[in-house]
Protein backbone atom coordinates (compact mmCIF):
# COMPACT_ATOMS: atom_id res chain seq x y z
CA UNK A 1 0.00 0.00 0.00
CA UNK A 2 0.91 3.46 -0.20
CA UNK A 3 2.41 5.54 1.98
CA UNK A 4 1.15 8.57 3.99
CA UNK A 5 2.38 11.86 5.11
CA UNK A 6 1.33 11.42 8.17
CA UNK A 7 1.55 14.39 11.32
CA UNK A 8 2.53 13.13 14.81
CA UNK A 9 1.66 15.48 17.61
CA UNK A 10 3.24 14.91 20.90
CA UNK A 11 4.13 17.58 24.28
CA UNK A 12 1.33 19.47 25.26
CA UNK A 13 0.46 21.81 28.25
CA UNK A 14 -0.93 19.15 30.66
CA UNK A 15 0.72 17.54 33.57
CA UNK A 16 1.12 15.06 31.19
CA UNK A 17 3.15 16.51 28.60
CA UNK A 18 6.85 14.06 29.10
CA UNK A 19 4.60 10.97 28.78
CA UNK A 20 2.97 12.75 25.62
CA UNK A 21 6.17 13.08 24.21
CA UNK A 22 7.15 9.78 24.64
CA UNK A 23 4.07 8.50 22.92
CA UNK A 24 4.88 10.76 20.10
CA UNK A 25 8.18 9.97 19.77
CA UNK A 26 7.36 6.19 19.51
CA UNK A 27 4.78 6.37 17.03
CA UNK A 28 6.77 8.49 15.08
CA UNK A 29 9.46 6.04 14.56
CA UNK A 30 7.04 3.27 14.30
CA UNK A 31 4.97 4.56 11.34
CA UNK A 32 8.58 5.18 9.64
CA UNK A 33 9.47 1.70 10.09
CA UNK A 34 5.96 1.07 8.71
CA UNK A 35 7.14 3.35 5.39
CA UNK A 36 5.27 6.47 6.07
CA UNK A 37 6.87 9.80 5.50
CA UNK A 38 6.28 11.16 9.08
CA UNK A 39 6.50 15.08 10.33
CA UNK A 40 6.53 15.77 13.96
CA UNK A 41 4.82 18.62 15.86
CA UNK A 42 5.59 19.47 19.01
CA UNK A 43 3.60 21.65 21.57
CA UNK A 44 5.70 23.15 24.26
CA UNK A 45 4.54 23.26 27.68
CA UNK A 46 3.91 27.13 27.13
CA UNK A 47 1.78 26.30 24.11
CA UNK A 48 4.35 27.09 21.67
CA UNK A 49 3.89 25.22 18.16
CA UNK A 50 7.25 23.97 16.98
CA UNK A 51 8.31 21.69 14.04
CA UNK A 52 10.52 18.64 13.19
CA UNK A 53 13.43 20.82 13.89
CA UNK A 54 11.84 22.22 16.80
CA UNK A 55 11.84 25.58 15.23
CA UNK A 56 8.73 27.74 17.15
CA UNK A 57 6.24 27.88 13.75
CA UNK A 58 2.82 28.68 16.38
CA UNK A 59 -0.26 27.57 15.70
CA UNK A 60 -0.87 28.79 12.00
CA UNK A 61 1.97 27.42 11.36
CA UNK A 62 1.16 24.14 12.57
CA UNK A 63 -2.26 23.95 10.57
CA UNK A 64 -0.13 24.86 7.71
CA UNK A 65 1.98 21.78 8.59
CA UNK A 66 -1.12 19.72 8.97
CA UNK A 67 -3.05 20.77 5.56
CA UNK A 68 -0.25 19.25 4.13
CA UNK A 69 -0.57 16.01 5.55
CA UNK A 70 -2.70 12.92 4.62
CA UNK A 71 -3.72 12.20 8.38
CA UNK A 72 -2.56 13.51 11.87
CA UNK A 73 -1.98 11.27 15.36
CA UNK A 74 -2.59 13.70 18.07
CA UNK A 75 -0.72 11.63 20.85
CA UNK A 76 -1.50 14.00 23.83
CA UNK A 77 -2.98 12.98 26.81
CA UNK A 78 -4.73 14.63 29.08
CA UNK A 79 -6.64 17.97 29.12
CA UNK A 80 -5.68 20.07 25.70
CA UNK A 81 -5.58 16.96 23.87
CA UNK A 82 -7.49 13.90 25.07
CA UNK A 83 -10.30 15.67 25.72
CA UNK A 84 -11.06 16.58 22.30
CA UNK A 85 -8.95 19.79 21.62
CA UNK A 86 -6.99 18.83 18.94
CA UNK A 87 -9.49 16.52 17.67
CA UNK A 88 -11.39 19.65 17.11
CA UNK A 89 -8.37 21.68 15.36
CA UNK A 90 -8.09 18.70 13.47
CA UNK A 91 -12.11 19.26 12.09
CA UNK A 92 -11.33 22.66 11.63
CA UNK A 93 -8.24 22.23 9.48
CA UNK A 94 -10.02 19.64 7.34
CA UNK A 95 -7.42 17.03 8.31
CA UNK A 96 -8.20 12.81 9.12
CA UNK A 97 -7.38 11.98 12.51
CA UNK A 98 -6.47 8.64 14.74
CA UNK A 99 -8.69 8.62 17.02
CA UNK A 100 -12.07 9.90 18.41
CA UNK A 101 -14.15 13.32 17.51
CA UNK A 102 -14.14 16.06 19.61
CA UNK A 103 -17.85 14.75 21.58
CA UNK A 104 -16.69 11.24 22.47
CA UNK A 105 -13.46 12.63 23.73
CA UNK A 106 -14.85 15.45 25.77
CA UNK A 107 -16.98 13.02 27.10
CA UNK A 108 -14.64 10.10 27.93
CA UNK A 109 -12.31 12.60 29.37
CA UNK A 110 -14.81 13.42 32.12
CA UNK A 111 -14.74 10.61 34.51
CA UNK A 112 -18.40 11.83 35.93
CA UNK A 113 -20.47 12.16 32.35
CA UNK A 114 -18.45 8.70 31.44
CA UNK A 115 -19.88 7.09 34.87
CA UNK A 116 -23.52 8.90 33.83
CA UNK A 117 -23.04 7.32 30.51
CA UNK A 118 -22.42 3.76 31.52
CA UNK A 119 -24.62 3.15 34.13
CA UNK A 120 -27.55 4.61 31.52
CA UNK A 121 -26.21 1.44 29.59
CA UNK A 122 -26.81 -1.14 32.35
CA UNK A 123 -22.53 -0.82 32.82
CA UNK A 124 -21.69 -0.46 36.59
CA UNK A 125 -19.18 2.03 38.36
CA UNK A 126 -17.42 2.47 41.48
CA UNK A 127 -20.44 4.20 42.97
CA UNK A 128 -19.40 7.86 44.26
CA UNK A 129 -20.02 11.58 44.25
CA UNK A 130 -19.04 14.66 42.61
CA UNK A 131 -16.96 17.36 44.88
CA UNK A 132 -16.02 21.33 43.73
CA UNK A 133 -14.25 23.95 45.28
CA UNK A 134 -17.52 24.76 47.10
CA UNK A 135 -18.56 21.74 48.24
CA UNK A 136 -15.33 20.23 49.33
CA UNK A 137 -15.63 21.36 53.21
CA UNK A 138 -18.68 19.26 53.27
CA UNK A 139 -17.36 16.03 52.19
CA UNK A 140 -16.43 14.00 55.40
CA UNK A 141 -14.48 10.57 55.66
CA UNK A 142 -16.93 7.16 56.84
CA UNK A 143 -14.96 4.64 54.55
CA UNK A 144 -11.97 4.24 52.52
CA UNK A 145 -12.06 6.04 49.01
CA UNK A 146 -10.36 7.27 46.10
CA UNK A 147 -10.25 10.33 45.39
CA UNK A 148 -9.29 11.37 42.08
CA UNK A 149 -9.95 14.51 39.73
CA UNK A 150 -12.69 14.61 36.77
CA UNK A 151 -10.81 15.38 34.04
CA UNK A 152 -7.10 14.23 34.09
CA UNK A 153 -4.78 10.98 33.13
CA UNK A 154 -2.12 8.79 34.06
CA UNK A 155 -3.33 9.13 38.05
CA UNK A 156 -2.09 12.53 38.89
CA UNK A 157 -3.70 13.70 42.01
CA UNK A 158 -5.11 10.35 42.46
CA UNK A 159 -4.91 9.24 46.26
CA UNK A 160 -6.60 6.09 48.16
CA UNK A 161 -7.54 7.43 51.36
CA UNK A 162 -7.86 5.23 54.19
CA UNK A 163 -8.27 7.33 57.57
CA UNK A 164 -9.84 10.41 57.53
CA UNK A 165 -6.84 12.36 58.48
CA UNK A 166 -5.81 11.95 54.80
CA UNK A 167 -9.38 13.06 53.02
CA UNK A 168 -7.95 16.88 52.92
CA UNK A 169 -4.94 16.31 52.13
CA UNK A 170 -5.87 13.98 48.93
CA UNK A 171 -8.74 16.45 48.10
CA UNK A 172 -6.26 19.14 47.92
CA UNK A 173 -4.04 17.12 45.51
CA UNK A 174 -6.93 15.98 43.25
CA UNK A 175 -8.11 20.19 43.15
CA UNK A 176 -4.14 21.11 42.31
CA UNK A 177 -4.88 19.10 39.10
CA UNK A 178 -9.17 20.01 38.20
CA UNK A 179 -11.69 21.71 39.27
CA UNK A 180 -13.98 19.03 40.13
CA UNK A 181 -12.99 15.80 41.79
CA UNK A 182 -14.80 12.22 41.80
CA UNK A 183 -14.61 10.36 45.62
CA UNK A 184 -15.64 6.68 45.02
CA UNK A 185 -15.89 4.11 46.82
CA UNK A 186 -13.05 1.36 46.67
CA UNK A 187 -14.20 -1.25 44.71
CA UNK A 188 -12.72 -4.72 45.67
CA UNK A 189 -11.54 -6.82 41.97
CA UNK A 190 -9.02 -7.03 39.70
CA UNK A 191 -7.65 -4.49 37.48
CA UNK A 192 -8.61 -5.60 34.21
CA UNK A 193 -7.57 -3.25 30.64
CA UNK A 194 -8.95 -3.84 27.36
CA UNK A 195 -8.62 -2.07 24.12
CA UNK A 196 -10.86 -1.70 21.41
CA UNK A 197 -10.63 -0.76 17.53
CA UNK A 198 -13.42 0.51 15.82
CA UNK A 199 -12.78 0.16 11.81
CA UNK A 200 -14.26 2.07 8.72
CA UNK A 201 -16.36 -1.04 7.87
CA UNK A 202 -18.39 -0.87 11.52
CA UNK A 203 -16.68 -4.15 13.00
CA UNK A 204 -14.74 -3.71 16.58
CA UNK A 205 -11.62 -5.74 17.18
CA UNK A 206 -10.76 -6.55 20.98
CA UNK A 207 -7.60 -8.33 21.49
CA UNK A 208 -7.02 -10.00 24.49
CA UNK A 209 -7.43 -8.30 27.93
CA UNK A 210 -4.65 -7.38 30.13
CA UNK A 211 -4.29 -7.70 33.76
CA UNK A 212 -2.66 -4.87 36.43
CA UNK A 213 -0.51 -6.86 39.18
CA UNK A 214 -1.74 -4.16 40.94
CA UNK A 215 1.30 -2.74 43.61
CA UNK A 216 1.38 -3.26 47.22
CA UNK A 217 0.20 0.05 47.48
CA UNK A 218 -3.31 -1.04 46.35
CA UNK A 219 -3.63 1.46 43.83
CA UNK A 220 -1.95 2.05 39.96
CA UNK A 221 -0.17 5.06 40.72
CA UNK A 222 1.41 7.94 38.99
CA UNK A 223 4.72 6.42 40.78
CA UNK A 224 3.64 2.72 39.89
CA UNK A 225 3.07 3.02 36.11
CA UNK A 226 6.41 5.08 35.61
CA UNK A 227 9.05 3.77 37.95
CA UNK A 228 9.51 0.54 35.38
CA UNK A 229 7.63 -1.89 38.34
CA UNK A 230 4.29 -2.01 36.48
CA UNK A 231 3.52 -5.33 36.08
CA UNK A 232 1.23 -6.95 33.22
CA UNK A 233 -0.29 -10.70 32.34
CA UNK A 234 -1.11 -10.86 28.69
CA UNK A 235 -3.62 -12.43 28.34
CA UNK A 236 -5.06 -11.45 31.61
CA UNK A 237 -6.01 -15.14 33.07
CA UNK A 238 -10.27 -14.91 33.15
CA UNK A 239 -12.67 -17.22 32.10
CA UNK A 240 -14.50 -17.80 28.98
CA UNK A 241 -17.81 -15.88 30.83
CA UNK A 242 -15.70 -13.12 32.30
CA UNK A 243 -13.90 -12.93 29.33
CA UNK A 244 -17.07 -12.46 27.29
CA UNK A 245 -18.83 -10.14 29.56
CA UNK A 246 -15.73 -7.96 30.12
CA UNK A 247 -15.51 -7.61 26.18
CA UNK A 248 -19.10 -6.69 25.60
CA UNK A 249 -19.16 -4.45 28.59
CA UNK A 250 -16.11 -2.20 26.52
CA UNK A 251 -17.69 -2.07 23.27
CA UNK A 252 -21.10 -0.81 24.49
CA UNK A 253 -19.05 1.48 26.42
CA UNK A 254 -17.20 2.06 23.21
CA UNK A 255 -19.95 2.66 21.22
CA UNK A 256 -22.48 4.50 23.80
CA UNK A 257 -19.25 7.21 23.97
CA UNK A 258 -18.89 7.49 20.48
CA UNK A 259 -15.59 6.41 20.17
CA UNK A 260 -13.30 5.75 17.20
CA UNK A 261 -10.24 4.33 16.13
CA UNK A 262 -8.45 2.70 19.47
CA UNK A 263 -9.42 3.24 22.92
CA UNK A 264 -8.61 1.58 26.34
CA UNK A 265 -11.71 0.59 28.67
CA UNK A 266 -10.07 -0.21 31.92
CA UNK A 267 -12.16 -2.58 34.23
CA UNK A 268 -12.21 -3.77 38.13
CA UNK A 269 -13.61 -7.63 37.49
CA UNK A 270 -15.15 -8.25 40.67
CA UNK A 271 -17.52 -11.37 42.07
CA UNK A 272 -20.67 -9.68 40.47
CA UNK A 273 -18.83 -9.17 37.46
CA UNK A 274 -16.81 -6.09 34.82
CA UNK A 275 -17.27 -2.84 37.30
CA UNK A 276 -15.69 -0.16 34.79
CA UNK A 277 -13.25 2.26 35.69
CA UNK A 278 -12.62 4.70 32.95
CA UNK A 279 -12.31 4.97 29.24
CA UNK A 280 -8.55 6.66 27.30
CA UNK A 281 -9.18 7.47 23.71
CA UNK A 282 -5.80 8.74 23.88
CA UNK A 283 -3.77 6.05 26.10
CA UNK A 284 -0.45 5.82 26.69
CA UNK A 285 1.70 4.46 23.28
CA UNK A 286 5.17 3.36 23.50
CA UNK A 287 5.70 0.23 22.25
CA UNK A 288 5.69 -0.66 26.02
CA UNK A 289 2.52 0.15 26.87
CA UNK A 290 -1.15 -1.61 27.60
CA UNK A 291 -2.31 -0.97 24.23
CA UNK A 292 0.42 -1.91 21.99
CA UNK A 293 1.04 -5.05 24.26
CA UNK A 294 -2.50 -6.64 23.86
CA UNK A 295 -1.95 -6.46 19.62
CA UNK A 296 1.19 -8.08 20.33
CA UNK A 297 0.02 -10.78 22.30
CA UNK A 298 -2.24 -11.97 18.96
CA UNK A 299 0.80 -10.75 16.43
CA UNK A 300 0.59 -8.01 15.61
CA UNK A 301 3.79 -5.45 16.03
CA UNK A 302 4.07 -2.20 17.17
CA UNK A 303 4.76 -0.63 13.57
CA UNK A 304 1.86 -2.86 11.99
CA UNK A 305 -0.74 -1.78 14.56
CA UNK A 306 0.42 2.16 13.87
CA UNK A 307 -0.30 1.74 9.99
CA UNK A 308 -3.52 0.01 10.66
CA UNK A 309 -4.95 2.93 12.88
CA UNK A 310 -3.49 5.86 10.53
CA UNK A 311 -5.25 3.69 7.42
CA UNK A 312 -8.54 2.85 8.98
CA UNK A 313 -8.52 7.12 9.87
CA UNK A 314 -8.40 7.85 6.47
CA UNK A 315 -10.74 4.98 5.15
CA UNK A 316 -13.08 6.32 7.60
CA UNK A 317 -13.19 9.94 6.36
CA UNK A 318 -16.61 11.22 4.97
CA UNK A 319 -16.18 12.52 2.06
CA UNK A 320 -19.05 15.16 1.46
CA UNK A 321 -20.12 15.66 -2.11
Amino acid sequence: MNPLRVAVIGGGTSCEHDVSLASAAAAGNALTAAGHDVVQLTIDRDGMWRDGAALPIGLAGAIDVLRDCQVAVPMLHGPGGEDGTLAALCDLADVPYVGSSLGASAVAMDKWATKLVAEAIGVPTAPGRLVTRSTADTETFTHPVVVKPVAAGSSHGVSMVRAASDLAAALDAAFAVDDRVLVEDVVVGREIDLAVFGRADGTRTVPPALEIVVPASGIFDLDSKYDGSAQFRIPAPVSDADRAALESAAVAVYDALGCAGVARVDFFLTDRGPVLNEVNTIPGFTEHSQVPRMFAAVGTSYPELLDAMVREAVADRVTVP
